[in-house]
C-alpha cells in the first residue's frame, strides 16, 4: 500500500512532507478516502523537528502554554514544539517556567483519562492540544471534555492536518488542509458512499497507523 502514497509538500515549509494513501479506510469516528501517513513526520528526528518548527511559527507569542497534550503519538513533535515555543518567548505560568509534554490514556469508550501523577500537569493549566489530524472534530471534543473536568483551559489547537478551520470556537492551526488534498472526503459510517458503491475496505486506521483488512 505504501507504493500508492502521494507525497505532498507544505507550501510554506517544503521540508515538511505529508504522505497521503488513497483508498477506503475505517477510522474510529468515520470512513475516509485517504490515509494520511505521518509515521516519519512523528518518528524521524529531522522531520519531527521541522514539523514542530513550522507549527511554532503559527502560535502567537501572546499565547500562554503550560502543557502540550499530545494525541496520536505526537510526543516527539510535542517535545520539539515545546523547545521552539520556549525559544520564541511563548509564556508559561508553571513555577519552573517550562512546558510539560503529556499524552492521555483511553478507556474503552474512547474517553481520555490522565493518571494521578500526570494530573498536576493538567489541572488549572493552559493547554495546547497537538494532534496528527483533525477530521470530524470528535477527538477534540472528547479531549476538551476531559480537560474541562480537570479545570484546564485549551489555549490553542495545532494539527499536522485539519479538515476544519476551527473546533468548539477555537481556531485550528495546521500545516496541511483539504486545499492540499482537494478530493479528500470523510464519511459518516452509516452513510458512507464508498460502502454504498461497493468499494471494499482497504484498512482499519487510527492516528498510529493502519492494519490491512483481510
Amino acid at each position: 500500500m505504501h507504493n500508492k502514497a502521494i507525497k505532498i509538500q507544505s507550501k510554506k515549509h517544503p521540508n515538511v512532507v505529508l504522505k497521503a494513501i488513497p483508498g477506503h479506510f475505517v477510522t474510529p469516528n468515520s470512513h475516509v478516502n485517504y490515509f494520511l501517513d505521518m509515521a516519519t513526520l512523528k518518528c524521524r528526528l529531522s522531520e519531527a523537528s521541522a514539523a514542530a518548527k513550522a507549527l511554532s511559527e503559527q502560535i502567537s507569542a501572546t499565547t500562554v502554554v503550560d502543557t502540550i497534550v499530545c494525541i496520536d503519538g505526537c510526543e516527539i513533535i510535542g517535545a520539539f514544539l515545546a523547545e521552539d515555543l520556549t525559544r520564541a518567548g511563548v509564556y508559561s505560568m508553571n513555577s519552573h517556567n517550562t512546558i510539560y509534554i503529556v499524552t492521555p490514556e483511553y478507556v474503552n469508550s474512547g474517553q481520555l483519562v490522565f493518571r494521578e501523577n500526570i494530573i498536576p500537569m493538567i489541572r488549572d493549566k493552559n493547554i495546547l492540544l497537538l494532534l496528527a489530524s483533525a477530521t470530524t472534530g470528535q477527538t477534540i471534543v472528547k479531549a476538551s471534555q476531559a480537560l474541562s473536568y480537570y479545570g484546564a483551559k485549551i489555549s490553542g489547537i495545532s494539527a499536522v492536518f485539519s479538515a476544519a478551520n476551527s473546533a468548539m470556537g477555537i481556531p485550528i492551526k495546521s500545516l496541511f488542509t483539504i486545499t492540499d488534498i482537494p478530493d479528500y472526503k470523510t464519511y459518516n459510517p452509516e452513510g458512507c458512499s464508498l460502502c454504498r458503491d461497493g468499494n471494499k475496505i482497504d484498512a482499519f486506521a487510527n492516528g498510529f497507523g493502519y492494519s490491512i483488512s483481510n
